[in-house]
C-alpha cells in the first residue's frame, strides 16, 4: 500500500470508528457487531505502528493514552465556569419565586405572555470543559473555582460517548460544558467488585466519577464506568449560537455529543413546577442520580438584558429535591438472612428522611465492609438511599465515642435456623448451612427444586411459591409430595380446577428422576448442572457421595476445594440429611449404580466444545444446551481457539463473526442434530 493510500485508509478508518463509536456510545444504536468494530480498530492500530506520522489527536486508538502524570497542568478558562444559585425550598414556591424575579428583573407588567424557559436534570457528577479545536478534542479540564480548574484530558479521552472530533462542524473554537457522571448499574457493579475483592467501595457515584476523572493514570480511568452529559457552551469562535439555550442544547446533540432527552421548554412557574413534580416522580427509576432540576430563561437575548449578579447568573436556577444523604444514629445492628442463606448485617436507624421517604434500616453489606467503614453501635453515621437501591450506610461522623463499643461479630449460628454459618475459603459472605432447612432459604430452595433443569415441575412458580410457603402450606421439600392436593391448590389465588390437577400431576412426575437431576435440584451451594452429573457419574449411589470424604470428593472430575468442602458442609447438617431422606421416603426414585444417569448412552461431543449464537428454529438455547451436556459436550460463552463449533441459528451475532474469523467450523440445527445423532460426517 503506497504511502498516500495508507494515509486516506487512516482517515477513512478514523472516521468510520468515530461514527459506529457515536452510534454505540451515545444513540445506543450500533449498526455493526462489536467484532466488527474490533478487526477495524486494529487494522488502524497496525498502519499507526508502522506509521506513526499518520497518528492523530482525534484517532479512537488515543482513548487510553499510557502516561502516568505526576499531576494535573493548571488551566485558565477562557469563559469563568460559574456555578448557577441553587433553590432549598424544595416545594412549588421555589419554581413560583424564581419565575417572579425574573418577571420583576425584566420590568414585565402582570398581564405580559409567560416567560419560556429550557428546564433539564440537575446530574449529580463532576463539571467538565472539552475545548474543540478545529473540529478536534484538544483539552478538557474541571471547573475548579471557575476561573482555574486541571486539566484532565487524557482521563476524559477515555469516555467513549465524547467524540474526539466534532461530527459536521469543525469551528476554530468551541467549548462545550457538561457534566461527568457514572451510572447506577456501573456504580454498583464497580463496588460489588471492589467488595468481592475486599477492595475500598465508594461512597457514591458522584465520588467514584470525580475520583476516576482526577485519577493520574489513565488506565484506571478507563476501567471506571463514566458517562457524560452536555448542557452548555464556553468559549466560541466561529460558530453560529442558536437564538435559545433549547436549540444550543439540539445544535450541540448535532456535533455528536450526548445531551440528556429528559428537558423540556415550559412556560411560566406553572410549566416550571409540571416539570419539577414530574422529574420527582422519575427520579427513582432513572439510571443515575440527580440532586435537583435546573431552569433557564430559554432566548438568549432574554439572558443578555438579565446578566449576572455576584459571579451567578440571575437568568437560571438550580431547584433542588430532598438530599440522597442524610446522618442520624445507629441503634443496633442485626443479622438479615437472604433466600440464598447470605447473612447481610443491618443496621437499626433513628428514622432519618433520606431521598424523598423515611428510612429506619440500611445494608452495611458484610463483616469485612463494616469493619472497614469503623462502624459501631452508637454512632453518627451517613445514609444514603438513591433510586430503588437499597439504603445503605457508607461511613461515620469523625468523632470520638463518649466510651468502648465492642465491634460488631458475625453469629456462629443462623438467627433463623440454628445452623452452622460458614464463610468459605477466599469469600467475604458468611452463609447459613441450613439451606433445605432453613425458613428464610425456603421459597428459594423451592424455585430451585422445581427448576426445568432440575425436578421440572412446571407451573410451580414465584406465585405460586408465595402462596405455599406464606400460608404455611409447605414448610420444606417433603411437603410438595406429603401435604398438596387438587383440592388445596385450588383453593390459591388465581388458580383454577385444571391447573391445581396438572401440578398435582406434575408434583407426582417429579417423583422419578435422576441422580443427577436430583443433586442438582438441593441446591448445593457450587454445585451445577455439570458438577452433579460429574458426582452422579463418579458416586453412581448418593449413600456413597453423602458419606464421602473431602480427600474422595476432590478425585472427581472438575470439583476443587471450595466445591468439595461446600458438599461435605451440606451433608454435615443432619437435618439437610434429614430432608434428603424424607424426599426419598415420599417416593422421589432414581436408578441407582454406576452410570446411572441421564446421560448414559452414547456420549459423541465427549471432550468437544460448542459456542451457541442466536435463535434456533425448533429448539431453544436451554434445550440445545441440554442435549449437548447430554451427549458429553460443553457449551461456552465465548468463541475461542479451543472451540470445537459454532451453533447458528437466525440474528446471530459477533460469536459468529468470531468463528468465521478464526476458521471455525459453523454449524445449523440440522448440523447440531446430526453430531448428536453420532453421526461422523461432522466430526
Amino acid at each position: 500500500m503506497h504511502h498516500e493510500d495508507r494515509s486516506s485508509r487512516a482517515t477513512e478508518l478514523r472516521a468510520l470508528l468515530n461514527h459506529h463509536a457515536h452510534r454505540y456510545y451515545v444513540l445506543d444504536e450500533p449498526e455493526i457487531p462489536d467484532a466488527e468494530y474490533d478487526r477495524l480498530f486494529a487494522e488502524l492500530q497496525a498502519i499507526e505502528a508502522a506509521h506513526p506520522e499518520l497518528l492523530s489527536a482525534d484517532s479512537p486508538t488515543q482513548r487510553v493514552i499510557g502516561k502516568v502524570l505526576d499531576g494535573f497542568t493548571p488551566v485558565r478558562h477562557a469563559v469563568p465556569m460559574l456555578s448557577i444559585r441553587t433553590e432549598t425550598d424544595t416545594t412549588a414556591g421555589g419554581a413560583r419565586a424564581f419565575d417572579e424575579r425574573v418577571r420583576r428583573e425584566l420590568g414585565l407588567a402582570e398581564d405580559a405572555p409567560a416567560i419560556e424557559y429550557a428546564a433539564e436534570l440537575k446530574f449529580d457528577g463532576l463539571a467538565i470543559n472539552l475545548r474543540y479545536e478545529d473540529g478536534v478534542l484538544v483539552q478538557a479540564a474541571t471547573r475548579g473555582d471557575g476561573e482555574t480548574g486541571e486539566d484532565v484530558t487524557q482521563n476524559i479521552r477515555t469516555i467513549g460517548q465524547i467524540p474526539l472530533r466534532l461530527q459536521g462542524v469543525a469551528p476554530p473554537v468551541l467549548e462545550i460544558r457538561g457534566e461527568v457522571y457514572m451510572r447506577r448499574d456501573g456504580f454498583e457493579r464497580m463496588n460489588e467488585r471492589q467488595r468481592e475483592r475486599g477492595e475500598k467501595t465508594f461512597v457514591n457515584p458522584r465520588n467514584a466519577a470525580a475520583g476516576a476523572v482526577r485519577q493520574l493514570d489513565p488506565a484506571i480511568a478507563a476501567q471506571r464506568p463514566l458517562s457524560f452529559y452536555a448542557y452548555g457552551l464556553g468559549e466560541t469562535r466561529g460558530w453560529d449560537q442558536p437564538a435559545t439555550h433549547s436549540a444550543t442544547l439540539d445544535a450541540i446533540a448535532a456535533c455528536g455529543l450526548p445531551v440528556c432527552d429528559r428537558r423540556a421548554v415550559v412556560a411560566g412557574a406553572g410549566g416550571l413546577i409540571e416539570f419539577h413534580d414530574a422529574m420527582a416522580a422519575a427520579r427513582d427509576a432513572l439510571p443515575f442520580d440527580i440532586d435537583g432540576v435546573v431552569y433557564k430563561v430559554d432566548a438568549t437575548l432574554l439572558q443578555r438584558r438579565l446578566g449576572f449578579v455576584t459571579r451567578e447568573p440571575r437568568w437560571a436556577v438550580a431547584h433542588k429535591y430532598p438530599a440522597q444523604e442524610q446522618v442520624t444514629t445507629l441503634n443496633e445492628i442485626e443479622i438479615q438472612v437472604g433466600r440464598t442463606g447470605k447473612l447481610t448485617p443491618v443496621a437499626k436507624l433513628e428514622p432519618v428522611f433520606v431521598g424523598g421517604t423515611t428510612v429506619s434500616n440500611a445494608t452495611l453489606h458484610n463483616l469485612f465492609e463494616l469493619r472497614r467503614k469503623g462502624v459501631r453501635v452508637g454512632d453518627r453515621v451517613i445514609v444514603r438511599r438513591a433510586g430503588d437501591v437499597i439504603p445503605e450506610v457508607v461511613g461515620r461522623v469523625p468523632g470520638a465515642r463518649a466510651a468502648y463499643v465492642p465491634n460488631f461479630r458475625m453469629p456462629a449460628a443462623c438467627p433463623v435456623c440454628g445452623s452452622a454459618v460458614l464463610r468459605e475459603r477466599g469469600s467475604i459472605a458468611h452463609a447459613c448451612s441450613g439451606g433445605l432447612y432453613c425458613a428464610a432459604q425456603r421459597k428459594q430452595a423451592l424455585l430451585h427444586y422445581a427448576g426445568r433443569r432440575a425436578m421440572d415441575i412446571e407451573g410451580l412458580g414465584d406465585r405460586i411459591v408465595d402462596q405455599l410457603v406464606d400460608g404455611g402450606l409447605v414448610r420444606t421439600l417433603p411437603d410438595l409430595y406429603d401435604k398438596l392436593d387438587a383440592a388445596t391448590l385450588a383453593a390459591l389465588d388465581r388458580m383454577a380446577d385444571k391447573s391445581a390437577a396438572n401440578l398435582v400431576a406434575g408434583i407426582a412426575a417429579s417423583k422419578s428422576t435422576t441422580l443427577a437431576r436430583f443433586l442438582y435440584a438441593l441446591g448445593i451451594r457450587h454445585v451445577g448442572e455439570a458438577t452433579a452429573r460429574d458426582l452422579a457419574r463418579h458416586f453412581g449411589r448418593l449413600d456413597a457421595l453423602q458419606d464421602a470424604s473431602v480427600e474422595q470428593l476432590l478425585e472427581v472430575n472438575d470439583v476443587g476445594p471450595v466445591v468439595a468442602q461446600s458438599i461435605r458442609a451440606f451433608f454435615d447438617q443432619p437435618h439437610n440429611r434429614e430432608v434428603v431422606a424424607a424426599l426419598r421416603r415420599s417416593g422421589v426414585h432414581w436408578p441407582e449404580g454406576q452410570g446411572a444417569l441421564d446421560d448414559a448412552g452414547p456420549r459423541p461431543l465427549l471432550g468437544r466444545t460448542l459456542v451457541l449464537t442466536g435463535t434456533l428454529p425448533h429448539w431453544s438455547r436451554d434445550e440445545a444446551k441440554a442435549a449437548i451436556e447430554a451427549a458429553g459436550g460443553k457449551v461456552a460463552g465465548s468463541v475461542s481457539r479451543k472451540t470445537n463449533w459454532v451453533v447458528a441459528g437466525a440474528e446471530a451475532g459477533s460469536k459468529l463473526d468470531k468463528a468465521r474469523e478464526l476458521g471455525v467450523e459453523i454449524l445449523d440445527e440440522a448440523g447440531l442434530r446430526a453430531l448428536l445423532g453420532g453421526t461422523d460426517d461432522a466430526a
